[in-house]
Parts: C-alpha cells; structure tokens; sequence
C-alpha cells in the first residue's frame, strides 16, 4: 500500500505517493445521477401548470383593425398604401382610389365586405399566388373573366409591372391563429370563437359560437 499525506494548503484534496492527487471523501462533489432515456414518441407533454381548458386564441377583432395596407412595388419604386374605405379601385384612370400607370383603366377592385374581409376582385390580367386556383379559373359570384379571393396577410397579386402584398395584424386577421393548422385539423389547432357581428361596427358584440376558418 502506498502511504498518503493530507494536502495542508489546499485542505481538500489527498496526495498519495505517487504525485497524483485524488479527491477527499470529506469534500468531494458526488457525481450527477445519471440521467434515463426517455424513448420520443411523438406526443407533447402538456406542462403541469397548463391550463386544462384553454381559451382558444382568436384573430377576430374591432372593424377594420390591424392597419390593412397594400405594399406596392416596381422595378423603381416602393411604398404603402392604406385600405381605409370600404371600396378601393386600382387602375391607370384618373377617377381611381390608387392611380398607376401601365395598367387598365380599371384593374383591381378590392371590398371592405361585410364580415370584415378584404377581398380582392382582379379584372385584368395578372397573378394572385395566395389562391393559384383562382388565378386560372372564374369564382362563382364573380362577373365571368374576373377573379376574386379573400386577402390574408402575405397575399400577393400583381397588375402590369406593379406587385402588391396585402398586409393586416395577425389579431384582426380571421384566419387561423398562429398562421394555419399545426398538428393536423382541431388537434393542436382549435376552432376559435366565431368573429364579432359587424353590423354594429362600433360595438360588436361575441357570440360565443365556435367556427373553423378555411378561407
């Protein structure tokens, strides 16, 4: 057996003969338990503080909330336009709401509706890549050779040379909370309360009802 010496400087640690020092029993810091691998599954764990009965987030609010606007580009300029009347015509005629060149006298129509939505009627030629399908074909309820689609945020369309990106505050927005369907239909994504009536715009009032958004 080799004798050891206790380590008078230091106070915690034991010096065999050897020169290698080795921890004091006394001091030592006991080793971290190990810890045991849990195999994924493919569930999430709810935390033990969660509420059991959440309110589902909502992206209904007061009319016209969340900033509508348009984000209208070309090849040399950039800038903002905002959706504050009900009707808002885009075209190259002097009588339009917003007035740009190269483009049809009448080109884009887009409707403050009832429901608080912003919809988009494309009279002449262009993309709208929010909805590729009716880009391509006529939507029922729309004058025949027009196209029409409900904006959401993210949007884009284009007319002539001219992009535009229709941009709202996701809380007014009345699309999906948190931007689509996570985890598949009503499974981490729930139905959120259904949308105020806006026939009393100045004080609209919740149902209480649930509904799914699909548009």
């Amino acid at each position: 057996m080799s004798a050891s010496t206790p380590d008078r400087e230091g106070g915690g640690a034991m010096e065999d003969t050897s020169g290698q020092a080795r921890p004091d029993p006394a001091t030592a810091v006991p080793d971290e338990p190990e810890q045991a691998h849990v195999p994924y599954t493919g569930m999430r764990e709810m935390p033990a503080n969660a509420d059991a009965n959440p309110t589902p987030t909502t992206t209904h609010s007061t009319w016209g909330a969340g900033e509508p606007r348009l984000l209208v580009t070309d090849e040399t300029e950039r800038f903002t336009f905002a959706l504050t009347e009900d009707e808002v015509r885009i075209g190259a005629a002097t009588g339009c709401d917003l007035v740009l060149p190269g483009i049809d006298a009448l080109h884009a129509t887009i409707t403050h509706d009832d429901r608080d939505e912003y919809v988009l009627v494309l009279h002449g030629a262009g993309e709208m890549n929010a909805n590729p399908a009716a880009a391509a074909t006529d939507v029922a309820g729309s004058p025949p050779g027009e196209r029409s689609e409900v904006l959401r945020t993210g949007a884009r369309f284009t007319a002539g040379p001219w992009r535009f990106v229709f941009m709202r505050a996701e809380f007014a927005d009345h699309g999906r909370p948190f931007g689509g369907r996570v985890g598949g239909e009503l499974s981490d994504q729930p139905p959120q309360p259904a949308r105020p009536d806006y026939s009393d715009r100045d004080n609209p009032e919740w149902s209480g009802r649930w509904e799914v958004q699909d548009d």
